[in-house]
């Protein structure tokens, strides 16, 4: 009977270290964890219909995934999770066609406003 008790107290024990039962035990750090590729809404303003390949790799970097069967698409996906809590995700779709960027979709959109531009400060005026 004692074998049995520390038998079961020892896979007790055991299954709580490896996290298989989830248990909130006070002052266990969980770091926090970044998947994937960070997409920023400046990288997605840069991209303009008909970039080739190369140009979109300069701006967004390597895809997450390029398809095998579909290598006209590029996906990007990031996911963020804090203290083993999912906080964000994120995903963006690029499409080509002849090496050409069509069109992009996904969590993100461009910017529809077009920075404008700072007037001109008035011409200092001379008195004669």
């Amino acid at each position: 009977m004692q074998r049995l008790t520390i038998l079961v107290l020892l896979c007790l024990s055991l299954g709580a270290c490896s996290g298989g039962f989830r248990l909130g035990f006070p002052g266990v750090y969980r770091i926090d964890i970044a998947q994937g590729n960070i997409v920023t809404q400046e990288m997605i303003d840069q991209l303009k219909p008909g970039m080739t390949k190369r140009q979109v790799r300069f701006i967004m970097g390597t895809p997450l995934i390029i398809d095998t069967f579909e290598p006209e698409r590029w996906d990007y996906f990031h996911s963020m999770s804090k203290r083993g809590k999912q906080e964000s995700q994120e995903h963006v779709t690029l499409f080509f066609e002849n090496d050409k960027l069509v069109r992009f979709g996904g969590d993100f959109a461009p910017s529809s406003s077009k920075p404008t531009q700072a007037p001109e400060p008035p011409a200092a005026e001379t008195t004669n």
